[in-house]
Parts: C-alpha cells; sequence; structure tokens
C-alpha cells in the first residue's frame, strides 16, 4: 500500500481527479439490478468510503467525476456482443436514461462542480466518454478511481487511464465486486502492477493535510 510522501506528490489537488465509477442508484441502491453486488458495495463499507472520499476532494478542492451508466428504454447503440449485456437486458432494474436508477446513490455527495459523464455502450467508463478530454483540460495527471465494480469497470477505468498517461490511484477499500475475496485478490495481483494502491484513510490524511489549500464546493442534492 502506498501512504507518505510519494502519494502525497502524486495526489496534488491541482494536478489529481477523483472518479466515481456506477456509483448510482440502479447499481449500488436499495432496488439495485444486481443486489449482491450493492450489498457487497455496502456491506463492506466500500460505499461509505467512497462518499468520505468526495466529500474531502470537495473539501481540497479535488475536480470529482461521477462515472454513470445507462441505456435507452429501446436499447438502441448499447452492446450485445457479451454475455454481460445479454444479462442486463433481462435484469428487472433497469439503467435508463432519465430514470431514478442512473442517479448518484446515497451517501455520496454531488457538487454543482462536479462532472457527470455518462455512457451507453461498452463496458469502461473512460474509452469512448468524455472524461479523458475533460481531465487534460482540467490539468489533470493522477486520477484516483473508486466504485463498482471489481470485477469489470474498475479495472477497465485503471487499464485505461494508465494506456491514456494518467497516474492511477485505486484506494483498495473504496471498491467492490463479487464475490468479495475476488476484489482483494484483483487488487493484489492485477491492479497493484499498474496503479499506485492505497487506502481511503490514507488518501483523507493526503487531501487533509496541514498547508494544502481548501477549495470548498457548494453541495447540492444527489442528481
Amino acid at each position: 500500500m502506498a501512504s507518505g510522501a510519494r502519494l502525497f506528490e502524486q495526489t496534488d489537488p491541482a494536478t489529481t481527479a477523483l472518479l466515481t465509477v456506477e456509483c448510482q442508484r440502479g447499481v449500488v441502491g436499495p432496488d439495485a439490478a444486481l443486489p449482491e453486488l450493492a450489498e457487497a458495495a455496502r456491506a463492506s463499507g466500500a460505499l461509505g468510503r467512497v462518499a468520505r472520499l468526495v466529500g474531502a476532494a470537495h473539501e481540497a478542492g479535488v475536480q470529482v467525476l461521477h462515472a454513470v451508466a445507462e441505456r435507452r428504454p429501446d436499447g438502441r447503440g448499447a452492446n450485445r456482443n457479451a454475455r454481460l449485456f445479454a444479462a442486463a437486458e433481462r435484469l428487472p432494474v433497469q439503467q435508463l436514461a432519465g430514470t431514478t436508477a442512473v442517479r448518484i446513490a446515497d451517501p455520496v455527495p454531488v457538487s454543482d462542480d462536479d462532472l457527470i459523464v455518462r455512457r451507453m455502450h461498452g463496458l469502461s467508463p473512460i474509452a469512448g466518454t468524455d472524461v479523458d478530454p475533460l481531465l487534460r483540460n482540467l490539468g489533470c495527471r493522477t486520477l484516483v478511481i473508486a466504485g463498482v465494480s471489481a470485477n469489470v469497470a474498475i479495472p477497465n477505468a485503471v487499464f485505461d487511464a494508465v494506456n491514456l498517461g494518467y497516474t492511477a490511484v485505486v484506494p483498495a477499500d473504496a471498491i467492490a465486486g463479487v464475490p468479495a475475496d475476488y476484489t482483494a485478490a484483483m487488487v493484489r495481483h492485477t491492479l497493484a502492477l499498474v496503479a499506485t494502491v492505497t487506502t481511503t484513510g490514507d488518501l483523507l490524511s493526503c487531501w487533509r493535510r496541514p498547508g494544502r489549500p481548501e477549495g470548498p464546493a457548494h453541495l447540492v442534492s444527489p442528481v
């Protein structure tokens, strides 16, 4: 686990962004499409830690982006080239654009300054979305990635971030997948090879460390 001076330098608020991945009501909320994943995110404390990271990012002036997966009611433009997509079409809860399922889930706070990035296809929160140009326009060099799932979207985001030249930072206790023991194994044997793996507590310490300027944000209700 990375901590101390190296992590402090990597996560300078001026050049760092926090990306929450699929922390939406239809994925991790009480009426989620995948109850087992939602339970893992909540029971492990990962969703609560995502909320703490977002709150600390707001206070420290770290740019926050929320990656949301959604689809049209008619499914136009959505992928159908993998078993995962076929299974998703049969779920009782659909991530339909404009519905409560694609709103950011409690207790994750949302600020007026946050950017909501929506995707209607694929597996990655970054590839084929606006995340990369937004980060470049903001001058970001480090991307902190948290949320779900450790099975698919999180590793996709980490690999894409690294391939695009960003330093990827993963707070291992702020991501979740199923089964629970898979998450730890994936972090240890895969993500640790390409990303800086840390904890929520160490990130909070970096962003709240004396001497760093604060950047207060105006909070609004989750959208």
